[in-house]
């Protein structure tokens, strides 16, 4: 029995990817598919999540995306793929879920758009997700955004609403507060309990299993593979004093990648993955391209600390 059988047809942990880029921006193929390769094959390792924040999805184009769904394909043997889909128009994102779809993603996950932010109506976003799930025709997963990140975080009533639409399977449950993230489980117990609530909020990783969870979506995974699936493991057998052991090893790393400003995550992540030699380059799509030497030797510090790097 696989790790994500015991719980959910959907559950386990899932690396959250990200997307090898050169210098002008153009994404390196080669890398890609060798750093999906590397993430997916660890024992124990349920699937990838592609396009994802991580995976730079927003500053990525239609054809890009496919790619990036394609090479996961390719690489991803029976492990499932699950596609985010992130853009403003509801058109655009139906359109990329059909291409996800037809490329061999097994479920997509549909992003808020960033404008949501702002406030959106309850109506509207049920409309994007119902026009998500019907052109992909696959199993959906919704993405409960950060407490800290406007309205893209869903209310109860807005969350309800989208469990009602009969594809949906999961929840990254990126609340990013142990609270608001059991609310979450508590309201889809209630309401959908078919649907598996995945935390990913990797600083509390130990605290969100601990309450309960059908698996992970989560991009440290692509630095630390093996000591998120150690982690889930523990967790499930009940193992309180190793779950606490993984997560005092992981919480420093945990903390300076995703701490405040938490849009230089992605930086973070591929700068990581340089400093361990499993990428040449943490070339992003973003004006900032490179950390400063003092946080370049924060993050080194925090990895030979984890002991995945001398």
């Amino acid at each position: 029995m696989t790790d994500q059988d015991a719980r959910h047809p959907f559950g386990g942990v899932y690396a959250s990817t990200i997307c090898p880029m050169i210098a002008d921006g153009g994404i390196d193929e080669t890398s890609l598919a060798r750093h999906l390769a590397s993430v997916v094959e660890t024992d124990g390792m349920a699937g990838l999540l592609v396009n994802g924040h991580a995976g730079e999805n927003a500053v990525l184009d239609e054809d890009e995306h496919l790619a990036v769904v394609r090479i996961a394909r390719d690489v991803s043997g029976r492990r499932r793929v699950v596609a985010g889909i992130n853009a403003e128009r509801t058109d655009v994102a139906a359109r990329m879920a059909e291409s996800a779809a037809r490329a061999g993603a097994d479920a997509v996950m549909v992003f808020a758009p960033f404008s949501w932010a702002l406030g959106a109506d309850p109506r509207l976003v049920v409309a994007h997700h119902r026009a998500i799930a019907q052109a992909a025709g696959l199993p959906l997963f919704l993405f409960q955004g950060s407490v800290n990140a406007g309205r893209t975080a869903f209310t109860p009533d807005v969350l309800a609403r989208l469990l009602e639409i009969e594809s949906v399977v999961g929840i990254k449950e990126g609340s990013w507060e142990t609270a608001a993230y059991d609310a979450t489980r508590r309201l889809v117990a209630r309401l959908r309990p078919d649907v598996g609530v995945m935390a990913s909020g990797d600083e509390h990783l130990f605290a969100c299993f601990a309450i309960g969870s059908d698996g992970s979506l989560v991009s440290l995974a692509v630095v630390v593979p093996d000591a998120i699936v150690a982690l889930d493991r523990a967790m499930l057998a009940g193992d309180l004093a190793t779950g606490r052991r993984i997560h005092e090893r992981l919480y420093e790393l945990a903390r300076l990648v995703y701490g405040a400003p938490g849009h230089l995550a992605t930086l973070r992540l591929k700068t990581c993955l340089v400093l361990m030699g499993r990428l040449a380059t943490p070339a992003v799509r973003s004006p900032l391209a490179r950390l400063s030497d003092d946080e370049v030797a924060q993050l080194r510090r925090a990895l030979i600390a984890v002991e995945v790097m001398g």
